[in-house]
């Protein structure tokens, strides 16, 4: 285990067990950022628990998170934050949440750890060294046929969004199963080969960067609504490597 991960896997350890220490709170202060969406006072302190320890090992790698202004890099080494994934959830007392923690060196993300504190369930994975939860590997499944698959969403246009043509949003009305299952727990259910795809039309950098190493080093792929992998495109969709591969293809064609 690097350095890196070795301190990635601690800080998100250490960031969890502070949120639990809000979790299910019915006096939980919840604040209204500048987009309207909430934020508590335990993602602010978790996000400051990371940082801090991350200056304190690499002072001069940049931090960029959901809370706070962002730490530019003096070395193009630069560490991706969301202190808690699904702060909705958080606040209404559902354990499906997550602290999540990505490094990315010269534009390349090199690793994520994702920590579900009320569920007990810890993943990461750095590019070339497989993905695992708690420490055990885990990977996509094998499933092709669309009928057989189950589908997450998070946000609720997924469903009622008018008609539409693009070959992930078809897969509301021709997948065997849909739920809503949401934020970085539904991506990591695609990771442990629990769920074929997961959907997310309305993604953030810090709300990507973590699970794109995870998913892709447990087999399978991430990528945009327009088939690109990145953190910075419109919405995130991770898939396993067959129905991947079959969506990237089609949205290639759709775009011809």
């Amino acid at each position: 285990m690097t350095p890196d991960l070795q301190l990635a896997l601690e800080l998100a350890e250490k960031a969890g067990k502070l949120t639990l220490g809000y979790f299910g709170r019915k006096s939980l202060q919840v604040f209204s950022k500048r987009d309207d969406t909430p934020v508590t006072e335990a993602d602010r302190k978790a996000e400051e628990l990371i940082r801090q320890g991350i200056t304190s090992h690499f002072p001069d790698d940049g931090a960029f998170g959901e809370e706070f202004d962002e730490r530019p890099s003096g070395n193009g080494r630069r560490w991706i934050i969301d202190p808690i994934d699904g702060t909705r959830s958080f606040i209404h007392g559902v354990p499906l949440y997550g602290v999540m923690i990505a490094l990315e060196v010269d534009g390349q993300l090199r690793l994520g750890v994702i920590n579900f504190p009320a569920l007990g369930e810890l993943y990461h994975a750095e590019v070339g060294g497989g993905a695992f939860v708690n420490g055990s590997p885990v990977q996509v499944s094998a499933i092709s046929e669309t009928s057989s698959a189950t589908v997450l969403f998070t946000e609720k246009e997924y469903l009622l969004d008018a008609p539409s043509t693009h070959p992930v949003d078809q897969l509301r009305s021709s997948a065997g199963l849909v739920r809503g299952w949401g934020d970085c727990y539904g991506h990591m259910l695609v990771a442990s080969g629990r769920a074929e795809v997961a959907v997310d039309k309305i993604m953030s950098p810090w709300d990507c960067a973590a699970v794109i190493p995870i998913v892709t080093e447990a087999g399978g792929c991430c990528f945009d609504y327009h088939g690109v992998t990145t953190i910075t495109g419109q919405g995130l969709v991770s898939a396993n490597r067959a129905m991947g591969q079959a969506l990237i293809a089609s949205i290639g064609e759709c775009r011809r």
